[in-house]
């Protein structure tokens, strides 16, 4: 893993919601991944924190649809929690 690369960990959530996306999103989701373990606020993605009872967890997009919800363990390390539409922000 490079210096400065962001280790990343899934929840069986996360697992579970990606499985039942349509290849094509899958297929993007893990090129975002890919992007956002060496440039995690990437333009692109738009990665951002949420609010209110999300408050600690971040999100960054897949598309415009699509998005992924996370929390930093630390500055190298997250823990994605749940891939889909703005539903799971619910």
């Amino acid at each position: 893993m490079p210096k400065n690369e962001i280790k990343i960990l899934k929840t069986k959530d996360f697992e579970k919601s990606f499985e039942k996306l349509p290849a094509n999103i899958q297929a993007l989701a893990v090129k975002k991944i890919f992007l956002f373990k060496t440039e995690p606020f990437y333009l692109s993605l738009k990665t951002h924190k949420l609010k209110g009872k999300l408050k600690k967890i971040y999100s960054f997009s897949v598309n415009q649809q699509y998005r992924i919800l996370f929390e930093f363990l630390d500055k190298n390390k997250i823990l994605l929690f749940d891939i889909g539409t703005h539903e799971i922000y619910k």
